[in-house]
């Protein structure tokens, strides 16, 4: 298992609560291992494995929760 790491912009976050659901969001998507999410910097940093979910589908999830993640 190759673990890669992704970095996204998270626009739309205006407190702790919006970057914890977004961390708790990747954090349960399968094939993630680590989500951390830095409302400051509106950056969710993934640590995720490829053969089990893709980069879009991390964006798409983040997305679902109404935040926007610029392509």
């Amino acid at each position: 298992m190759a673990i890669e790491t992704l970095n996204l912009t998270v626009q739309g976050m205006t407190c702790g609560n919006c970057a914890r659901s977004v961390e708790r969001k990747l954090a349960f998507t399968p094939g993630v291992t680590k989500a951390t999410v830095n409302l400051e910097s509106a950056r969710a940093i993934v640590e995720y494995d490829p053969a089990r979910v893709k980069p879009e589908a991390l964006a798409a999830a983040v997305r679902q929760l109404g935040y926007e993640v610029p392509a």
